[in-house]
């Protein structure tokens, strides 16, 4: 969690080029790895204010109590509108409308062709806007991950956003949109050519943690911050003849890993607290695990995505089928091995009103709470398609199931929770440690228990209140000590 303070804003020309020339630097190897000599290692640690808890092989995000947290929310993100109208889509009441149903985090998506349309000129109105959407979020109690989106490489394929065009160097390979396939546009010779130059040219290398630097440097210190999603889906140029999952496989090993610690190294210049969010690529989605090595910074994070193949075409979801549980097989062994929260990214199907979703929001859901310690789900917005809501800002078919209570802060190691929609039950068992402060905070969402709701608490000396939609419990047993919380309708 970040303190309530602002910093005074980087004004002089003198600190901002030291700064560009250490991002530079960084970049193009002529410095060394900053984080691994700054920090200690991501292992656990008990103290108050430390950065994570681990249980078993599950580590959360600890807030400055040393409480392990949960998150719940939603992408927060504009596609359609750029330049002086960039970031009109998303209004206060989205914030608003989002914690009064319980969420406390947002995605936030941002494009750097906006950010930095011509080489080393960014838009400091587009920085504000951000930061006025981060402090909205702060007014209604919601933290932000700061998302760089791509599709598609950017605007110079197809009117895609993402990197600057000044930054694509497609080697004079032909492009071809594909409007009914877009994601098929990945898999053009153009567009790998792209993402390859951007990964290994010194400039671009260059120019990409440099982007960060600036975005660092300005939002940083915002106490809506909680981290840097450094760049939505990244994609690899394939070999001749090479599969995907090989492919895969040779680029997240590689290049990927090389790029993460590289951005976050630059990052570290400017922000040494805020979390750094790294995904894998999109294979992780068919059940293959991630060959991404260990990210060298102690405030990383794993940020996957959870989609199927077949239900992005417009299928619904098949009971029957194994996405699920190979997906939630393959997803583990990489943050477990490495110590890292995992927060999904995106998730959701295209049309919620199919017959089978109900079971598909239910399945997904509970196997999110067996391997994360959160989720964002795409996208909160009004209309059709992908949006939680409709036009006149009603969730749609199904989308109430996203709507549960968890538990924000747990005063101790979470050991098991769940919550059964059948019934709307929802469990939180845990465990007292050493080094935590407060009490252990429980959203209970008032569409969830319109009536109101029953508490029981199994465990020595344990006390609840009721403030809102938050359920608090303070506990007096010893470290070690284990508790029960059971919430039902009343």
């Amino acid at each position: 969690m970040r303190p309530k303070s602002r910093p005074k804003p980087v004004r002089t020309k003198t600190v901002r080029s030291a700064l560009v020339a250490a991002a530079t630097a960084l970049a193009v190897g002529l410095l060394p790895a900053a984080s691994a000599a700054a920090h200690p290692g991501p292992g656990p640690d008990p103290r108050p204010g430390a950065d994570r808890v681990t249980v078993g092989d599950r580590t959360y995000i600890a807030d400055e109590r040393g409480r392990a947290t949960q998150w719940r929310g939603f992408n927060l993100a504009d596609k359609g509108h750029r330049g002086a109208e960039a970031f009109t889509g998303i209004q206060e009441r989205d914030l608003r409308e989002m914690a009064q149903r319980g969420f406390n985090l947002g995605r936030l998506a941002f494009h750097w062709d906006d950010l930095e349309p011509r080489p080393g000129q960014f838009e400091r109105g587009y920085l504000a806007k951000m930061r006025r959407i981060m402090d909205w979020a702060d007014k209604y109690g919601i933290k932000i991950m700061l998302d760089a989106h791509q599709d598609v490489y950017g605007p110079y394929f197809g009117g895609h956003r993402g990197a600057p065009a000044w930054t694509t160097r497609d080697d004079g390979l032909p492009y071809q949109a594909n409007p009914d396939d877009w994601f098929s546009e990945y898999f053009q010779p153009s567009v790998q050519a792209a993402f390859d130059h951007l990964y290994s040219d010194r400039d671009l290398r260059a120019a990409h943690a440099r982007m960060w630097v600036t975005v660092a440097a300005a939002l940083g210190r915002h106490p809506a911050l909680l981290g840097y999603d450094l760049m939505n889906e990244p994609f690899a140029k394939f070999a001749p003849d090479e599969d995907l999952p090989t492919a895969a496989a040779r680029f997240e090993s590689g290049q990927l890993t090389e790029m993460w610690n590289r951005l976050a190294d630059a990052v570290r210049l400017v922000d040494r607290r805020s979390w750094i969010f790294v995904e894998p690529t999109v294979i992780v989605g068919l059940g293959v695990p991630t060959a991404l090595g260990p990210i060298d910074d102690p405030h990383a994070a794993y940020a996957p995505h959870f989609y199927e193949t077949a239900m992005e075409g417009g299928a619904d979801y098949d009971p029957d089928g194994t996405f699920i549980q190979a997906y939630e097989a393959a997803i583990t062994d990489y943050p477990a091995r490495n110590r890292m929260p995992v927060i999904v990214g995106e998730w959701g199907p295209p049309d919620p009103t199919l017959p089978n979703m109900r079971t598909f929001f239910t399945r997904m859901t509970a196997a999110m709470d067996r391997f994360s310690t959160g989720w964002t789900n795409w996208q909160w917005c009004r209309g059709g398609g992908y949006c939680t809501l409709t036009a006149d800002g009603k969730l749609k078919t199904n989308h109430d199931l996203l709507v549960q209570p968890y538990a924000r802060a747990t005063a101790g190691n979470p050991t098991a929770h769940g919550y059964d929609p059948a019934t709307r039950t929802y469990t939180l068992a845990f465990t007292t440690r050493a080094g935590t402060s407060g009490p252990t905070e429980i959203a209970v969402p008032r569409d969830v228990y319109p009536n109101g709701y029953r508490v029981a608490v199994d465990g020595r000396k344990a006390h609840w209140d009721s403030r809102g939609q938050t359920v608090r419990v303070t506990t007096d047993g010893r470290p070690g000590t284990a508790y029960t919380v059971t919430i039902t309708p009343r």
